[in-house]
């Protein structure tokens, strides 16, 4: 008898590698690693069709210095000064777009999303002005940073409301306060627009 598709067992392998490349983010956060991961699952299983069908992924992590933010910004944005995380996508699609429907060029290997990486000053700097906690502000930019290695964007005011909805909801998910929403003190005199970068 086979088994309808609806019931049929769903096997999902997920790899995810964090490399603290920079020991600011061990001292200042710790187990940023375990953060890392859980922001990074809560993204991925809040952006459905996304992980439907049998699925074995891979995604890396990267908690870095500015001088590497520097470095990778210089050489693939052409923009010589850090920023606080860069998504490097390995797949090209829409957003929402299933894995199933991805290909992997060596039949079994696992699919890879991915690399995020973070700048540890520039992100500690812009908590502290920002007047939040440096773990949020990490796990919001790794949601963030994972949403665009699944194809979201923010270069249009319909895309960035969708991604930024998403976002809040993923962080509302993890306990964590809506990043987009200035403290109550600087509500008066707060820019219109506060985006993640990347």
């Amino acid at each position: 008898m086979a088994v309808s598709p609806a019931r049929r067992r769903v096997r999902r392998v997920l790899t995810i590698d964090v490399v603290e490349q920079c020991a600011g983010w061990a001292a200042a956060v710790p187990r940023a690693g375990a953060l890392c991961r859980r922001a990074a699952l809560a993204a991925l299983a809040a952006a459905p069709p996304f992980l439907s069908g049998d699925a074995e992924l891979e995604l890396s992590l990267v908690l870095a210095d500015d001088a590497l933010m520097r470095r990778l910004n210089r050489e693939w944005r052409h923009k010589d000064a850090p920023t606080n995380v860069l998504s490097f996508p390995a797949q090209d699609f829409a957003a929402g777009t299933p894995a199933t429907a991805l290909r992997v060029e060596v039949a079994g290997a696992p699919l890879p999303l991915g690399d995020v990486v973070l700048g540890f000053e520039i992100v500690r700097r812009e908590a502290t002005a920002q007047g939040k906690a440096l773990a949020d502000h990490l796990a919001h930019l790794i949601v963030h940073g994972v949403l665009h290695l699944l194809g979201f964007d923010h270069e249009t005011p319909a895309d960035a409301a969708r991604m930024e909805g998403l976002e809040r909801r993923v962080l509302a998910g993890m306990g964590i306060a809506d990043p987009y929403e200035p403290p109550l003190d600087d509500r008066r005199d707060a820019p219109a627009e506060r985006r993640a970068h990347g």
